[in-house]
């Protein structure tokens, strides 16, 4: 574990890129996934479904696709650092309007809009982060950005417990505009890519997007591992609330634990893979996370329960500790920021994950409909992570 302490403290001279991306990844989440607490109430409130209600989510997800891969070609065209600001400033004025919705349509349609910069902080913010520092520190890097959204589902958990009782709904969704304040702390603290700023001079990107196995193995990974996590998370406070029985306070623990494990999961994660390699470390991590699905959802017991948090966080969440380095590589830096775009955007499969598990709810009940499709996008993932697309990998000289 030396070399672990040893990243975090090269990394300590990027401090403010490492910090703008982990919090604009962790205020992105905190915005999306208050919604995820709020499904059983809002359903009563605008007299709908649970897969009516399930749909939101899926649209916003939908919209996603839209956002991640004109942001990504944004970022190609006038550098990462602007389109991460403005996707910032997107998302959250969008959440704000969304706690003033007068019906399901209205809702949905807010959403829906939140959706376009929910998808393009991401994609900018991971092209930069990867560019932006030395080539040893960056598994750890992309660990730490991608533990930011556990802090927002966290924070979003802590309102639930504190805000939802006494204020309301709304004032949730209001509370989602207070990160456009990041955008002030990346304007003025953040530096351009230097990587961005160089192929500029050289006007490399009018360079074609190469698709080769590694890109299309990077494509695919994303859908169905992206399924996965929708599978975990997206109903998972639904699943607290209608099949434990639990009330807003008894809920905030298990959100908790899954949150905190996933915080030192990712981290570590990054780490693992570079010291035992990216396949051996993917491929072992969503194998582990198919039995862990039975204490998840399948035992009721508070023990198992607590156990099957603490496990999707520290193993199934934390493969998205991996993600922004695994897919940055893929392309060249001239074209990364539409590449990832896409990548980011071939989610499109997982925004399905909550609509298709709700579905299935009334025929398997909801655990086991949420386990049956967690264990199947793991497996599926797995299989994908298990190719040697290595040579396809563009080298140092073209990756920069």
């Amino acid at each position: 574990m030396s070399g672990f302490w040893d990243n975090l403290r090269e990394l300590k001279p990027h401090w403010r890129i490492v910090v703008a991306a982990m919090a604009g990844w962790g205020l992105d989440g905190f915005d999306f996934t208050m919604l995820l607490f709020l499904i059983p109430h809002l359903s009563k409130i605008f007299d709908a479904s649970l897969p009516e209600m399930a749909f939101v989510v899926t649209a916003t997800g939908l919209a996603k696709v839209v956002g991640t891969i004109a942001w990504g070609a944004a970022a190609d065209r006038f550098g990462r650092k602007l389109p991460f600001i403005v996707a910032i400033l997107w998302f959250s004025f969008f959440c704000g309007l969304s706690g003033l919705a007068w019906s399901y349509l209205s809702f949905l349609v807010f959403r829906a809009l939140f959706g376009i910069g929910f998808g393009g902080e991401w994609s900018a913010s991971a092209s930069l982060l990867m560019e932006s520092l030395p080539e040893k520190t960056r598994g750890t890097a992309a660990g730490l950005m991608m533990a930011g959204y556990e802090l927002g589902y966290l924070l979003a958990a802590l309102c639930f417990r504190l805000v939802f009782p006494s204020a309301g709904w709304r004032w949730m969704f209001f509370l989602g505009v207070v990160p456009a304040l990041l955008a002030i702390f990346v304007r003025s603290g953040v530096s351009e890519s230097p990587v961005w700023l160089e192929q500029r001079g050289r006007q490399a990107a009018k360079e074609p997007l190469r698709i080769t196995p590694a890109v299309v193995q990077g494509w695919a990974f994303m859908a169905f591992v992206n399924f996965m996590l929708w599978a975990i998370f997206s109903l998972y406070p639904t699943f607290l609330i209608t099949v434990r029985h639990l009330d807003p306070s008894g809920v905030f623990p298990y959100v908790a634990i899954y949150s905190v494990a996933s915080i030192f999961g990712k981290p570590l994660a990054g780490y693992l893979v570079e010291k035992f390699g990216e396949r051996r470390t993917l491929v072992s991590y969503l194998l582990l996370t198919i039995p862990s699905t039975l204490l998840y959802t399948l035992i009721d017991d508070q023990l198992a329960l607590a156990v099957g948090a603490v496990l999707m966080g520290l193993v199934a969440n934390s493969i998205f500790g991996i993600v922004p380095m695994y897919l940055a590589r893929r392309f060249t830096a001239a074209r990364r920021g539409v590449g990832v775009g896409i990548g980011y955007a071939m989610t499109s499969l997982s925004v399905g994950a909550p609509y298709v598990v709700a579905i299935f709810t009334p025929i398997w009940g909801l655990p086991t409909s949420m386990a049956v499709f967690i264990a199947a996008a793991a497996l599926i993932s797995a299989v994908i992570a298990a190719f040697n697309t290595e040579i396809w990998i563009p080298k140092q000289s073209e990756a920069r």
